[in-house]
């Protein structure tokens, strides 16, 4: 009889890479609070996961007493990933999380099993926004606003507005009795309404044993702070080594949290850019970073030392002088020694492999001829001077508004198109996309105001049509536009007017299929199907639900799992 036994080969530790002498420094850091200023490119997550290496293996720490933070679960999964392939072995501990996810522990730690019959359960965006608007309900339970706000407060705007004056109040470590003197310091009325919803709200999450996302940092904060809770001495034992990545992104109430778990001169090494602090509209504030060195003292009172990585290894030179000159406009540098910020402002570019870089500046009428034109230049750069697709990228600023467009114009292109899942909302993911654009056509197909938020455009019509519920392609999409230009050319000069563009032709194909009367061929029945469909589904907007409708759009059996969790929201 056979037998196997399973051999495991060893793995050896990665091999560590040559740091130059400011990471050294980070590295070699003896101990108490640390900021190290690093832009992009300065190879600050190598420092970082060097740093945490140094004090596993060199310095005897035990894994479960070294804490690092960020700001995604992305970039937490890369810097454990990083961790445990330069060390060689796996760690039964995480090592790295996000403030959210290190918050919400501690809350469910804190939580008495007794008092819930399940850990408290995070509220997700939709939940939230049923609960925000289920309170501003004209009830006799729910808070007065300013008549100023009476033709305001059933929007859906004003339920935004509110939430969102909620979570900075969180996250501003106001609370509710800070939020409520504030209003009354300014003699603003609608903050101090604010205060008295802030409490209701607080109240219904607490009976339903709900957290929401800024909820769970102040309540963490809270517990930390609460001198009979014992937590703050209980995490201070348990986590010797703090770091934390990205720390320009933190608010009032992380920085609250990092001062109960690593203040008082401890070991706290703190890694970020305030040049690329960016998060200000959902709290963030970049004075936590510059005044990190009087905030987190050393153990003598001074001043937390400072170090700049002044290396960048990213780009050449020119792109290095590009980006100073727009740094030079951002900010103070707070409480940091002029020479280190001076030194961070002004790294050191060494040329890579593409040579000292190039900076080219493009405007563009439309964001169509935009996006149709850098689909030319990244087809070009791959089949003419044969870059790997894999080693080009496009950075938009917002992504809820730039990439559903981009990325239609990128695929119509050839241009193969890879977004990172937590970089697209739900709303604008490629399956649920279509959807709501299909639903704006039934819903509001007949409004003729552009300025409208719901108003269908050339655009959103275009994304319709090549999408699985009318599945033309981009030369489908010509030959129709070809055939509605031929006969409205005719039909303008027997009736004196000038022709309509592509664009309104296109869209009036797809809010009134009425429009292709009188053509023919494959691509027009295949817009008439769905012209049929979206009546149907018109007729249903008088009595049947929302998922009756989608499910009149499109064949239930191919949602995506997300889109049915939206739905039965």
């Amino acid at each position: 009889m056979s037998r196997h036994r399973l051999v495991i080969p060893p793995v050896d530790p990665g091999v560590a890479p040559v740091l130059d002498v400011d990471q050294q420094s980070v590295v070699d850091h003896p101990g108490g609070p640390l900021l190290v200023l690093a832009g992009p490119g300065t190879g600050k997550t190598t420092t970082l996961v060097e740093a945490v290496v140094d004090r596993i293996e060199r310095r005897g720490a035990d894994p479960a007493s070294v804490l690092v933070l960020t700001f995604s679960r992305k970039a937490a999964q890369e810097l454990r990933d990083r961790i445990t392939a330069r060390m060689g072995r796996t760690l039964s501990t995480p090592l790295a999380a996000t403030f959210h996810s290190f918050a919400y522990s501690l809350v469910r730690r804190a939580t008495p099993p007794e008092l819930y019959a399940s850990p408290p359960r995070l509220l997700t965006a939709p939940e939230q926004d049923v609960v925000v608007r289920e309170l501003l309900a004209g009830t006799a339970e729910s808070v007065r606003w300013p008549d100023a706000l009476a033709e305001a407060r059933g929007t859906r705007g004003f339920a935004r507005e509110v939430a969102a004056v909620l979570a900075r109040a969180q996250e501003k470590g106001l609370g509710v009795a800070g939020l409520r003197d504030l209003g009354a310091t300014e003699g603003r009325p609608e903050l101090v309404a604010a205060a008295d919803f802030l409490a209701q709200y607080d109240e219904v999450l607490e009976a339903q044993n709900l957290l929401d996302y800024p909820g769970i940092i102040a309540q963490a904060v809270a517990l930390a702070e609460d001198p009979d809770s014992g937590l703050r001495e209980e995490l201070r034992a348990r986590y010797r080594y703090v770091f934390v990545d990205e720390y320009q992104d933190t608010d009032p109430a992380q920085v609250s949290l990092l001062r109960a778990l690593a203040g008082d001169g401890r070991d706290l090494v703190a890694v970020g850019d305030p040049d690329q602090s960016i998060y200000a509209f959902r709290g963030a504030d970049v004075r936590g970073i510059l005044d990190f060195p009087d905030a987190f003292r050393t153990r003598a009172g001074d001043p937390a030392p400072v170090v700049a990585l002044r290396h960048t290894r990213r780009f050449g030179p020119r792109l290095a002088i590009a980006s100073r000159r727009i740094a030079a406009g951002i900010g103070t540098r707070g409480a940091i020694d002029p020479a280190t910020f001076e030194a961070f402002r002004r790294p050191v570019a060494e040329a890579g492999e593409y040579g000292e870089g190039r900076v080219t500046v493009r405007t563009f009428d439309t964001e169509r001829a935009e996006s149709e034109h850098l689909a030319d230049l990244l087809r070009r750069a791959h089949l003419e001077d044969g870059i790997p697709w894999g080693e080009m990228a496009v950075l938009v600023r917002s992504g809820r508004a730039t990439l559903p467009r981009l990325r239609r114009a990128l695929t119509a292109a050839a241009v193969p198109v890879e977004v990172a899942a937590d970089d697209t909302p739900l709303v604008q993911d490629p399956a649920v996309l279509p959807l709501l654009d299909a639903l704006r056509v039934v819903v509001h197909g007949q409004l003729a105001d552009p300025e409208h938020r719901d108003y269908v455009d050339a655009e959103r019509a275009r994304g319709v049509l090549l999408s699985p519920l009318v599945g033309l392609d981009a030369t489908d999409l010509r030959v129709l536009a070809r055939a509605l230009r031929s006969r409205d050319l005719e039909q303008a000069e027997a009736e004196g007017r000038l022709p309509l563009s592509s664009d309104q032709l296109i869209r009036g194909a797809v809010v009134d299929p009425g429009v292709l009367a009188g053509l023919d061929g494959p691509v027009v029945e295949r817009v008439l199907r769905f012209g049929a469909l979206v009546e149907r589904a018109r007729a249903l907007l008088a009595t049947g639900t929302a998922e009756q409708v989608l499910w009149e759009l499109w064949d239930g059996t191919r949602w995506p799992s997300r889109l049915r969790a939206a739905v039965a929201a």
